[in-house]
């Protein structure tokens, strides 16, 4: 983890008194993190940080390298620091330690190492020149500020010397010699006379870099002056002047006016004679020049020569640096910014007059100080955790790397075996407490150094929220946002967001979560309202936030000002009608020329508007209304124009006279000049003209506008097309309205030509399925160029290897038949007259007609719970056409019953729906239909699985919910069921006290009820629930749920931990073995052990992921050890019911022999009880068996029931079980036969209509006995 971090930082006032105390500390986890994100996340940090956690010094501030300071001021010498504990200061000047306590003129300022030389007692600023070093260090390490160098301005005298008279020759070259004292740092020279006035410069007088004055040629008039140098120091302000040349120059013909009047000749009239260029500087035919990278580059050529030459620059092999260079000093110099490695090279300046050229090759090479590629950059570990400081630099030539440890060569630092130096990296394995320390590394060449501080601290902190708690953010609907959470923690911890405190992670869609904690929405809607809450957790804990966002209603103007014309002294009214949020507070200010608007006593501003009570010439201009809120603006603008004199009251008053007198000139193939004479503009000037034309081929009668023309033009060439019959109208235009038309003028008949352009708009698209129309938008009038204007269609499939198929036609519209469905077809449309074809036409794409799409290839049904139905489906293999959607219909059906049909349309690619259940015991029927533009296609028919079987549903409460399996289960998986023992108390549930519909005559109480449900419900699928002691922060589990199968069991609670918590679910089999499953957190709560042993009984634990599991805190279940498929309802089965039919009759004839043997005494013989044999497809015969017992036998109303869902076989003496196949049984001696009959009948599989116990036909018969 890299951080970059800025802790307790102190200003000082005059009074010495801390002002402000801040801290930031910025996780990095990428290096291309957004500056805005890096921003954003410290805007709101708290200073508990910086004290809480330990962190080595830094350097925060320090003077420059080369640090020259003013000898009449105090020297500052700036170094200051941040860490935790507050850092120490020292200073070495010069390579040694620099006692600062023995010299009373200097002191070190309060919490800072910043030096302070006091010069107000004496003392020589010189005496302190030198190189200094400051190091801060705390308990953690040792930071070092780059070295110092000292310097003292100076601005010594110009050196006292006697200047003579300078004799020259017109015409010859000159340089006059400034050599500046040498200051620190170096003067700014410019060249005046001494009465004070600056030398005139161009290209023929100019001063060079180095201060000189050089003259290409020198003239007479420049003797008229004297010449001299001027230097200025920077930091003591002053100029100092140096003693003035005066020149004396020597011509040939005296002054005259005339010579010097007429340039061209100036030469050849002073008698002057004309020379080629040569070069004053620098000398010789090259020259060579090093720069460092990233500085400045100067190149300067100066040239004599009569007349004086001009300066060309260009670079060998290529073009001069673009964006980077710039010409000065009249094209001699050539200034080249930030140079780098690709600016090295050959450069030349050309130097040419009338008399020939020359030039200057200049080699340029690029050196560089060191520069950096990779700084090495602080570095916060945990314990244990690797890291890695890279140092990496560049220069010409190589800069070498030394690697330093608080301040000491790494070289002779104590040994530490979890760091390993290689080269420009520092290699750090399993770092421990208390190998916190600060490495310096420097990079150097011959040019320079670089040195860069970086700690490495190591920590062990937990989460930490920076932000300030319950923030409230406000935002305008659809507007990007971005919601703050910027935290600390080491090891780094993981970052979620959760919306009102449920859900999953927030991350995808809509929102963005960048690494620095923050969540960026694209376009905020009304449903994105609501709490947000950031959590932050790491091994050692964890720590939250909530954000609450607010969505509001943008600002819009819906009815801004419009653009008036007024008579003076009228009353007009600028609306603005302004539609906002209610909850924000509405500002609407008025703008005039966009400057605020003076609202005096002739103006009355209103909610919806701004009225102007006798509107003068003044009031005249732009009227600016801004409707603003604290989030948002709006603004809407008009021109208000105000007429000076009053208005005619005719209708036509205002408005411009008609032009007249058109005429046409200058009558051209393609072109005509219309000449008017303009109307009364009637005191509102006109602004513009609007020449018309029509034609009497096309659409006869019918005026075009043509062009548009300034109001101070009574003229203009018109562009014509070929094959028209022009005839023009003009309309003048002021700032009232439009005049009437002119007069039509003359009529004038173009040429034909052929088309110049093709028919735009073509499209091809089917009517039918097997065709397609293609259409498009003809010629106009102007378009066709000649008479007999007809259309070339051709078409063929998108096939490069197919055929072209034309038709030539003259309406817009052409049907291909017999096309295929839906395919795509390449359409050209060109256009032809008399007088020939356009050019090639453009390819269009065009698709023939379109059919009802086939079914989807797929629907799938999966039910994650009993609240909801997830449904997925894939595209038509056979779209034939563009799918516009998909129809859905389904309804709950119970058996016979069904429900409303329900419909829902989706878009093309929507491919997943959730339909949420009314209840747990209706099945779905879904009909999914495509869907393109012609209509509905194919449909695909499915019904969703059977959940439980039929009687586990009748007979469990109504109030018992059924927890969803975590993995998909197919249909006979969802109805196996087990045991589950609670091993704690069970709250009681509220049962019904309607008893549940049966078809038997018993009558049962509310009790009895009660207790058949409760025992149905425990035994198929039990919840078996405890709760969990409460933890040290009020937080609580409860309510956890075991449904289990043979090797397989869902796992749900219930829990009031805050969002994101994770759990883990611990379970122990009975022989010891021991599982534990971390879980995520996620609503509702809930996990899936897989890979269970049937028939085993398991304890479980469920408890947060930080904490530990209470002793008692679990409960028990118990695998099944058989797995049961679904069993057909067989009691609607016709073979079923003629069985019950045959048994009930052989029972009735038994029990007639029963009464006839027992009126003659004596002991009856049974018949041998054999079981018929059901229909072999019928998979579940085993539930249909039939169990006989005594009335004193009959199972007890707790009695278990086994894992196939039938009654356990009691033991019996006088069963008539004991009869059955293979055995020998009697009747009681008295004769008397009780016993039950009962079918257990399954959930019906396909229909699930509602199911009930079956009434024994021997219950049946003793009734009517």
């Amino acid at each position: 983890m890299v951080v970059s971090s800025a802790c307790p930082k102190w200003h000082e006032g005059l009074g010495l008194v801390p002002a402000v105390l801040w801290c930031k500390v910025h996780v990095v986890h990428r290096a291309d993190l957004l500056q805005e994100s890096r921003e954003r996340h410290t805007a709101h940090l708290t200073p508990a940080i910086c004290f809480a956690v330990p962190q080595p010094p830094t350097i925060t501030k320090q003077s420059v390298k080369d640090y020259i300071v003013d000898p009449r001021d105090n020297i500052f010498i700036e170094c200051e620091a941040k860490g935790n504990p507050v850092p120490t200061f020292s200073w070495t000047r010069n390579g040694k330690f620099f006692n600062v306590a023995k010299d009373p003129k200097v002191s070190m300022r309060r919490r800072s190492g910043t030096l302070v030389i006091d010069f107000h007692g004496g003392g020589r600023p010189d005496d302190y020149e030198g190189e200094y070093q400051c190091f801060a260090r705390n308990d953690f390490g040792t930071a070092l500020s780059s070295k110092i160098h000292l310097q003292v301005s100076r601005s010594p005298l110009w050196p006292k010397e006697k200047v003579d008279v300078i004799e020259v020759d017109e015409g010859s070259p000159l340089s006059l010699q400034c050599n500046p004292p040498p200051g620190l740092p170096p003067p700014v020279i410019f060249w005046m006379s001494s009465s004070m006035e600056p030398i005139h410069q161009d290209k023929r007088v100019s001063q060079g870099q180095n201060g000189d004055l050089y003259f290409s040629n020198v003239m007479l008039q420049d003797a008229q002056t004297d010449y001299s140098c001027n230097a200025r120091f920077h930091f003591t302000h002053t100029i100092q002047q140096k003693n003035p040349y005066t020149l004396k120059v020597k011509t040939k013909k005296p002054h005259n006016e005339t010579s010097l009047r007429n340039h061209t000749d100036m030469y050849s009239a002073r008698g002057v004679t004309e020379t080629t260029p040569s070069f004053m500087y620098p000398y010789g035919t090259s020259s060579s020049q090093m720069v460092l990278r990233g500085v400045d580059l100067l190149l300067e050529c100066i040239a004599s020569g009569v007349p004086a030459p001009d300066i060309m620059w260009y670079k060998k092999g290529g073009e001069l640096p673009a964006g980077k260079t710039k010409l000065e000093n009249f094209n001699k110099a050539l200034r080249i910014s930030n140079v780098s490695e690709e600016d090295s090279g050959e450069y030349f300046c050309l130097a040419s007059n009338k008399m020939g050229s020359i030039r200057h090759t200049i080699s340029v090479r690029v050196k560089a100080a060191p520069y950096w590629l990779d700084e090495p950059q602080n570095l916060i570990l945990a314990p244990g955790e690797d890291g890695r400081l890279v140092c990496r630099a560049n220069g010409n030539p190589k800069p070498s790397i030394q690697w330093l440890v608080n301040g000491e060569p790494i070289e002779g630092s104590p040994p530490n075996p979890s760091r390993e130096v290689a080269g420009d990296t520092i290699v750090f394995r399993d770092t421990q407490i208390g190998s916190s320390a600060v490495y310096q590394c420097n990079a150097s060449n011959e040019h320079g150094y670089l040195l860069a501080n970086a700690f490495v601290s190591v920590l062990d902190v937990p989460p930490r929220i920076l932000a300030p708690r319950n923030q409230l953010i406000k935002v305008i609907q659809y507007n990007r946002t971005r919601l703050d959470c910027p935290f600390f923690g080491s090891p780094i911890p993981t970052l979620r967001w959760f919306k009102n405190g449920q859900g999953n992670t927030l991350d995808g869609g809509n929102y963005k979560a960048h690494e620095n904690g923050s969540l960026e929405m694209s376009m905020a809607r009304k449903e994105d309202q609501g709490i947000y809450t950031c959590v932050a957790t790491n091994i050692l804990g964890k720590a939250e936030a909530q954000v609450r966002l607010e969505v509001k209603d943008p600002t819009r103007i819906v009815r801004g000002p419009e653009d008036q014309v007024v008579k003076r002294g009228s009353m007009p009214r600028l609306h603005c009608r302004v539609k906002h949020d209610p909850t924000l507070k509405l500002t609407v200010t008025w703008l005039k020329d966009d400057a605020p608007l003076y609202i005096g006593n002739r103006m009355k501003k209103e909610d919806d508007g701004l009225t102007i009570y006798g509107v003068a010439e003044k009031d005249q201009g732009d009227y600016t209304c801004v409707a603003s809120t604290e989030l948002d603006k709006d603004s809407a603008k008009a021109y208000l124009t105000v007429l000076g004199k009053a208005v005619d009251p005719w209708p036509w008053g205002q408005r411009p006279d008609r032009p007249r007198d058109l005429e046409l000139s200058d009558l051209a193939e393609r072109s005509v000049k219309l000449t008017w004479i303009p109307g009364d503009d009637n005191n509102s000037p006109i602004t513009d003209y609007i020449v018309q034309f029509e034609e009497d081929r096309f659409q006869p009668g019918t005026w075009h506008n043509h062009s548009r023309y300034p109001g101070n033009v009574n003229s203009a060439v018109l562009s014509l097309s070929p094959y028209v019959n022009y005839q023009f109208r003009v309309i003048a235009v002021n700032d009232v309205g439009s005049s009437l038309p002119s007069m039509p003028s003359e009529r004038y008949q173009t040429s034909g030509a052929r088309p110049e352009i093709n028919p735009t708009g073509v499209q091809g698209a089917g009517t039918q399925k097997n065709n397609m129309e293609i259409t498009w938008t003809p010629l106009n009038a102007t378009q066709a160029y000649g008479p007999n204007l007809r259309y070339i269609v051709r078409w063929r499939r998108r096939d490069p290897r197919g055929s072209w198929y034309n038709e030539t036609v003259k309406a817009p519209r052409h049907v291909v038949w017999n096309t295929p469905i839906y395919v795509p077809y390449e359409i050209k449309v060109q256009a032809e007259n008399d007088f020939g074809r356009a050019p090639e036409p453009e390819t269009y794409i065009g698709y023939s007609g379109e059919d009802l799409p086939s079914s989807p290839r797929y629907l799938r049904i999966r039910q994650p719970n009993l609240e909801s139905i997830n449904l997925e489906w894939d595209h038509p293999e056979h779209p034939n056409g563009v799918l516009t959607g998909y129809n859905l219909r389904y309804q709950a059906f119970n058996g016979s019953k069904t429900g409303r049909t329900l419909v829902e349309n989706f878009s093309p690619n929507q491919t997943r729906f959730t339909v949420q259940r009314t209840d747990p015991i209706s099945r779905y029927r879904f009909f999914l239909r495509a869907r393109t533009q012609v209509g509905d296609g194919e449909v695909i028919v499915e019904e969703s699985p059977a959940l439980l079987n039929e009687g586990e549903c009748r007979a469990a409460p109504a109030s018992t919910w059924l927890p969803p399996p975590t993995t998909e289960l197919t249909p006979a998986a969802t109805t196996a069921t087990t045991t589950a023992t609670p091993t704690t108390e069970t709250p009681p549930t509220e049962i019904p006290t309607t008893a549940i519909p049966t078809t038997t005559t018993t009558t049962t109480t509310t009790a009895a009820s009660t207790v058949a449900s409760t025992t149905t419900t425990a035994e198929r699928a039990v919840a078996a629930t405890t709760k969990q002691e409460l933890a040290t922060n009020g937080s609580s589990i409860w309510d956890i749920r075991a449904w289990a199968n043979s090797n397989w069991a869902n796992i749900t609670w219930s829990h009031n931990y805050s969002a994101g918590t994770d759990f883990v679910v611990k379970y122990i089999t009975s022989n010891k073995t021991e599982k534990s499953i971390p879980v995520k957190a996620q609503t509702p709560s809930s996990v899936q052990l897989a890979n269970l042993t049937p028939g085993m009984v398991y304890k479980l634990w469920v408890f947060p992921i930080w904490s530990s599991p209470s002793e008692h805190s679990y409960i028990t279940f118990t695998t099944s050890s058989a797995y049961t498929k679904n069993h057909v309802d067989i009691a609607t089965q016709g073979w079923f019911i003629g069985l019950m039919c045959a048994i009930a009759l052989l029972v009735l004839i038994l029990l007639i022999v029963c009464f006839i043997k027992r009126s003659r005494g004596g002991k009856y013989p049974v018949r041998d009880n054999k079981d018929e044999h059901l229909n072999p497809e019928d998979k579940n015969v085993e539930d249909g068996s039939f169990d006989y017992s005594d009335e004193d036998n009959k199972p007890l109303p707790n009695s278990q029931t086994s894992l196939d869902g039938t009654i356990k076989q009691q033991e019996s003496d006088d069963s008539l079980v004991d009869y059955g196949e293979g055995g020998e049984g009697q009747f009681n001696e008295d004769g008397s036969f009780i016993g039950q009959y009962t079918v257990k009948k399954d959930k019906e599989e396909t229909e699930g209509n509602e199911s009930s116990e079956a009434t024994s036909p021997v219950n049946a018969i003793y009734s009517l006995a």
